[in-house]
């Protein structure tokens, strides 16, 4: 009886007719034999698989004619072996993982100590149809298995249908001439003994040379058949995706070596016949020649991984690295008679690997040259992998956790969003993440981390990964404060004698006309500007150190737009040197502190002077946006690199302008985005190079803010 675990119906609708088909070739339950262990054995070296079957299915048993790595055993249950269901289609059957089957996790093979975990049958396909047995490779792991691999096993199992066939032709000819020689030595007799006979003898003579004749025919027939066989399997050879040779006798003459081989070889056809050594002369001295001697000798087969070699090309001796076997074919007395050569070069992957080792060395050197720790953060899981020194950076050991989540919480909770939102605009924008905040060591103490990411997306624009490198920058943040404490405290000083000053400036400047001297006029004339200037450094600092301390005050009125545009301009209308054009909704009203909002203005414009000096036209803008108020302001300068706008609004920032020099602290736009952040607003720039920038504002309509 037929043990099912399947779950399902393994007979064919034909059984009958199959069964048949099957006995007509006499090869049911025959011990397996060297001609189609060679094709099992060339199976298991093509798919690299421990075990190659060639199987026919009866009735309620599955009989192994070659079982590669599989033992003694000759015959099993057809409705626990895979073979049953290999026969219900005349494609390849695969099962890359079998215990993703449902229907074979009840088979024993599978779940059982054999322990089957993958398996790829073609079925045995009679000339005129019918299924017999299949030809399969086995393996106790899963693996992939291309379209390419199933042409391979479908041809494979054409070349042994081809092997069956001719075997079963062969029986029984042999079979019908055994029965031809009976009839003769009957005959012949019977002519001895009857002459009176000799008539009849004649004519069951004639008859019997004319199956002698048909015979005759028969086999040359089946000679034609074999040679159509050899051909078919040497073009498979041919375009084999492999390179494959074989080298007969013990002085290894290249009986067959394809394509793919030769172009290894850098060689070309010409050296078919001759022995290895001698077609390639460069293998002398390299240990190849020693090892191809010890598998003929030994019968043992040999796997080389990533080996060195020296080859020829065009009479250059080049390096080369090989993965290769070296497989004994043996005759029916277990006597080496050829060996068979796979192999596939792996140079540009070494190479490449190579290269790849040494810039991930130099990245090495150079992270901690500047003591930076790298991070890869898989943006879907929260994991993080971390180099040893990030890690330290957040006061943790190389073996701690450190994920997304132990991140979070060590960044002071008035950070955390923040750090969270570039995150998500970097992701959403597909830009660069920046940011600086606060964390809190695991021992309480705080320090401050500088962070640097991109973005990394799969093929369907989803961001996968973040990666990037931190810092710790707590030293430079002392400094900076130590910094801005000094100058807030200078900043005080100087105020009181430096109003003093201008006040003592203003008071000459009534009297410079009479003074008499042109002299003492110019010298006025540039102690006022340049007490201008003081005044506006002092200033820029006071509202530095009040941004600094929490201490930035708002005083909030409603006003026109057109007051205060007209104000910050003043000063620039009046040189003559630029023409100011002004548009949109002057009448729109604005909710703001008048002053800090003229200060923004006249800083934009400033600018549009200071740093687009040939641009002759300054554009400002207004627009009454659904819930804000925006402001632009636009030159037509030089503009501003992509490279250096985000950072352009922190403090002390000064853009690199090609060598001209610029006076200020690289505060005003500092104080500028401070200003419009404490009215709940936005700002920004837009610019290209060669083309001019747009600085811009928006805060929230009066009816917003209220």
């Amino acid at each position: 009886m037929i043990e099912n675990t399947f779950g399902m119906d393994i007979m064919p609708e034909n059984e009958h007719d199959r069964l048949n088909a099957l006995r007509r070739y006499k090869i049911t339950g025959t011990p397996s034999e060297a001609s189609f262990d060679g094709i099992a054995k060339l199976a298991t070296q093509i798919f690299n698989a421990p075990i190659a079957l060639l199987s026919l299915v009866d009735a309620e048993s599955v009989y192994f004619k070659a079982n590669i790595g599989m033992g003694t055993t000759k015959e099993t249950n057809r409705g626990q072996s895979l073979c049953s269901l290999a026969i219900l289609d005349k494609k390849v059957t695969v099962f890359e993982d079998t215990l993703k089957e449902d229907i074979l996790l009840t088979n024993p093979n599978v779940i059982g100590d054999f322990g089957l975990r993958f398996y790829a049958g073609a079925p045995l396909i009679t000339h005129d149809g019918f299924m017999i047995g299949s030809l399969c490779v086995i393996d106790k792991h899963p693996r992939a298995f291309t379209a390419a691999d199933r042409q391979i096993l479908e041809g494979l199992a054409r070349t042994a249908m081809d092997q069956i066939e001719l075997r079963s032709s062969s029986i029984d000819k042999i079979d019908e001439l055994e029965g031809v020689n009976i009839t003769m030595a009957t005959m012949q007799q019977r002519l001895l003994e009857l002459n009176d006979e000799m008539e009849l003898a004649n004519d069951e003579l004639y008859r019997t040379n004319s199956q002698l004749n048909k015979s005759y025919d028969l086999t040359v027939l089946l000679n034609k058949n074999l040679k159509k066989s050899e051909r078919r399997f040497r073009s498979f050879i041919d375009k084999a995706p492999i390179a494959f040779a074989i080298l007969t006798g013990r002085e290894l003459v290249i009986e067959v070596a394809n394509d793919m081989m030769l172009k290894l070889w850098h060689k070309t056809e010409i050296i078919l016949g001759k022995p290895l050594g001698q077609a390639l002369p460069e293998l002398q001295g390299q240990p190849y020649l020693g090892i191809l001697d010890d598998v003929f000798t030994t019968g043992q087969n040999y796997i080389g991984d990533t080996a060195y070699a020296r080859l020829e090309s065009m009479g250059v001796l080049g390096d080369h690295y090989f993965d290769f076997t070296y497989e004994p074919l043996k005759n029916d007395e277990g006597e080496t008679e050829s060996i068979i050569v796979i192999a596939n070069e792996v140079t540009e992957r070494i190479k490449r690997n190579e290269h790849l080792e040494a810039l991930n060395y130099q990245l090495e050197i150079a992270l901690k040259a500047g003591e930076l720790g790298s991070y890869n953060r898989d943006i879907r899981t929260g994991k993080m992998d971390c180099s040893e020194t990030c890690k330290l950076n957040f006061g943790l050991t190389k073996n701690d956790r450190f994920d997304y989540d132990v991140l979070m919480q060590s960044i002071v909770p008035e950070h955390r969003e923040m750090v969270y939102q570039k995150v998500q605009d970097a992701i959403q924008n597909k830009t660069t993440y920046h940011a600086e905040y606060l964390i809190r060591w695991p021992d309480g103490s705080l320090h401050w981390i500088n962070a640097s990411g991109l973005p990394k997306y799969d093929a369907e624009g989803n961001a996968t990964h973040l990666i990037g490198v931190v810092a710790d920058i707590t030293k430079r943040k002392n400094y900076e404060s130590q910094k801005d404490d000094f100058l807030g405290i200078a900043s005080h000083e100087l105020k009181t004698p430096v109003t003093g000053l201008k006040g003592t400036i203003q008071l000459l400047e009534r009297f410079k006309d009479k003074t008499g001297s042109d002299i003492i006029s110019r010298l006025i004339d540039q102690s006022a500007v340049n007490i201008k200037k003081i005044v506006t450094l002092v200033d820029d600092l006071l509202n530095m150190h009040r941004i600094s301390e929490g201490q930035l005050h708002l005083e909030k009125t409603t006003f026109k737009a057109s007051k205060i545009l007209t104000s910050s301009c003043h000063n620039i209308i009046s040189q003559g040197n630029h023409q100011v054009n002004i548009t949109g909704d002057l009448d729109a009203d604005i909710f703001a502190d008048e002053q800090r909002l003229e200060q923004v203005l006249v800083n934009f414009v400033n600018n549009a002077v200071k740093y687009a000096p040939e641009s002759r036209e300054i554009n400002i803008t207004v627009e009454q946006l659904q819930d804000r108020i925006k402001i632009t302001v636009k030159d037509q300068g030089e503009g501003i690199n992509p490279a250096v706008q985000p950072f352009i609004f922190d403090r002390y920032y000064r853009a690199n302008h090609e060598g001209k020099s610029y006076s200020g602290l690289g505060l005003g736009l500092y104080i500028s985005a401070e200003i419009i952040k404490k009215h709940g607003g936005q700002i920004g720039v837009d610019s290209t190079v060669g083309l001019g920038s747009s600085f811009w504002f928006s805060i929230p309509l009066p009816t917003a803010e209220k």
